[in-house]
């Protein structure tokens, strides 16, 4: 397979949603097996000033929609924030993957050369594509997939690392 930008967002989102889906039904089978409110695990958070599981979903999605949205000229959907149970987090993790399914390969054509400007409170930056995917995009993706599963491994759910990787091959 040759290294594209197709190669290195697509197949690299939606296995991180099909695992973030897999972390999802663990926990609900966790929660109704223990016992333990599905509501505690949903608003679970590894330190106070972090997101939820809830928040690491919704940046997730944000990150991979937005993504593929400032890298083609597809216009990534709106997603509010807005879930308030697994169902909820389940159906955006859906929404985005069927947003992300509809890309193909030439839409990222030339996309690493694409100007991509970001804005922060007390910074702007520019990046050319393929570095806004290999500095920002990746490391923040797999931040808060790593975080929604390490809420979850800390709140007890049996999950481990091949729940994370998934199936190899």
């Amino acid at each position: 397979m040759q290294l594209t930008m197709y190669a290195l967002t697509v197949p690299a989102f939606t296995r991180g949603f099909t695992a973030l889906n897999g972390l999802l039904d663990k926990a609900e089978a966790f929660a109704a097996d223990r016992g333990t409110s599905l509501a505690e695990l949903f608003d679970a958070r590894l330190a106070p000033d972090m997101l939820p599981l809830s928040g690491q979903i919704q940046r997730a999605s944000d990150t991979a929609k937005n993504a593929i949205g400032r890298l083609t000229s597809l216009e990534a959907p709106r997603l509010p924030d807005d879930e308030q149970d697994f169902a909820a987090l389940h159906e955006r993790i859906a929404r985005t993957v069927a947003f992300i399914e509809t890309v193909k390969p030439d839409d990222l054509d030339g996309s690493e050369t694409r100007d991509v400007t970001l804005s922060f409170p007390n910074l702007k930056v520019t990046f050319n594509g393929a570095d806004y995917l290999l500095q920002f995009v990746l490391p923040n993706f797999y931040f808060h997939v790593t975080t929604a599963y390490d809420i979850l491994r800390h709140k007890g759910v049996p999950i481990g690392k091949a729940d994370f990787i998934g199936r190899l091959g």
